[in-house]
């Protein structure tokens, strides 16, 4: 494909793609969640951090072998074949659009705190976010630039408070609201292993910047740096305001709050404080659903490319950008927000993480173990493999994605093996039409 202007992500914008679509809806939702283990759940976040940190050293190092559109679908279908880079494309892809569906309804709900009508009135809820999906569409299948410049300003406008709430906050801390450590009938290992799950849904997008690579200036030093800096920013930023929000606010009052980071910028700062919060909290939906939705049409396209998807996904249009993905996705996205409209966004939250923490770990999985295979095979001599400093990233990855899926609950593994399952009449249908044939 030949591209009719200079690639409309250079460091800056890639680097905010990849804090925008981490640093989303659950920064601000987490740690009500996360109250009901006690604050030992925050060694959660430090571990999340660090498997995410390697995974994206593993995907900054497959950005330099590969540096095509697709991210770890081309990496997954390259080393492994087909068959599995199209079980990574489909669910990708399909948690990515349910994703969506419910990042637009946090956007509403938190623009209600400024409209309460929103919260009392469905169907003004309902036109509100699916007429932001639409405007966002339409951005994104006219000017990826624009889409660049939206992450940019949405990231910086998101990142301000969050990092005056760290800075104000530490002086604030009161060591006895991080009691009790534990909840009652839960080990430190469970607690851990299960805030480790739930936390590796706010790094879900760290990958962002491999996936439109072709629109990437110099995408081989770009992308592995916007990657890796990017990652280190929500790590940082996740782990800190945590920390603070334990220690400024009793984890008896946050947990099950609807806003707890309201509550502690009103604690640190007064009233006056809430709607800055909730400004912030709808710029980060909206910059977070601009740059999802660029994604639900690059992973199709990818695929579609190699015939693995129907081929109306592989057509973009003079700027290099595939317009049908986009659209038809969001068409999915809207008929979901039709049938969901009335859930409330603590309840369309949790359901998110359940249905998309399985979908999250197959590209982190996959990806780990193709960067693995790869350095086998080059360490590889006529008599036996040689190990090497650098197969200890892929193989944390894998121990780390290994370890997640375990603590995720049954529940999460169950409707991830149904997005799996799923995928296989369409793979077959895809297979048969084209024109190769079995040999037996």
């Amino acid at each position: 494909m030949t591209l009719t202007q200079t690639p409309a992500f250079g460091i800056f914008r890639s680097t905010a793609l990849v804090v925008g679509n981490m640093v989303g809806t659950s920064i601000f939702l987490l740690p009500s969640v996360l109250a009901s283990y006690g604050s030992m759940s925050l060694f959660g976040w430090l571990i999340t951090s660090i498997g995410a940190i390697f995974l994206a050293l593993t995907f900054a190092n497959l950005s330099r072998r590969f540096p095509q559109s697709g991210g770890p679908y081309i990496y997954s279908r390259l080393v492994f074949g087909d068959f599995v880079g199209f079980q990574m494309a489909w669910t990708y892809w399909i948690a990515n659009w349910v994703s969506n569906a419910a990042v637009a309804v946090a956007f509403v709900n938190f623009l209600s705190y400024f409209w309460p009508a929103l919260m009392t009135t469905p169907t003004y809820s309902f036109l509100l976010s699916i007429g932001t999906l639409w405007i966002l569409t339409g951005i994104n299948a006219l000017s990826l630039r624009q889409v660049g410049n939206i992450q940019v300003l949405t990231t910086t406008l998101k990142l301000f408070p969050l990092i005056a709430i760290i800075i104000f906050g530490f002086f604030k801390i009161d060591r006895a609201n991080f009691s009790p450590l534990l909840s009652d009938s839960k080990n430190m290992f469970f607690t851990i292993q299960q805030a480790a799950a739930l936390t590796l849904f706010s790094f879900m997008g760290l990958e962002s910047a491999t996936i439109p690579a072709e629109q990437v200036q110099n995408p081989r030093k770009t992308i592995p740096r916007a990657t890796v800096w990017g990652t280190l920013i929500a790590a940082f930023i996740y782990i800190l305001s945590n920390f603070v929000v334990f220690g400024v606010v009793p984890s008896s009052k946050l947990a099950g709050a609807c806003s707890p980071f309201s509550q502690v910028s009103e604690a640190l700062f007064g009233s006056w404080a809430g709607p800055i919060i909730a400004a912030a909290a709808a710029f980060s939906c909206f910059g977070t659903l601009n740059g999802w939705i660029l994604i639900q049409g690059q992973i199709p396209m990818a695929a579609a490319r190699d015939g693995l998807f129907p081929a109306s996904f592989a057509k973009v249009s003079r700027k290099g950008i595939p317009v049908f993905g986009l659209i038809f996705s969001s068409l999915l996205i809207t008929l979901l927000l039709a049938m969901n409209y009335e859930v409330g966004l603590v309840e369309q939250f949790k359901f998110i993480v359940n249905l998309t923490t399985f979908a999250i770990l197959l590209p982190y999985l996959y990806s780990s173990a193709a960067e693995l295979l790869l350095l086998l095979q080059e360490n590889k001599n006529t008599e036996q493999i040689k190990f090497s400093k650098a197969m200890l990233v892929p193989i944390i990855g894998i121990i780390y994605a290994m370890w997640t899926i375990t603590g995720a609950g049954t529940e999460v593994v169950f409707l991830g093996s149904l997005f799996l399952f799923s995928s296989l009449p369409v793979y077959v249908w895809m297979k048969a039409n084209q024109s190769s044939k079995i040999r037996v």
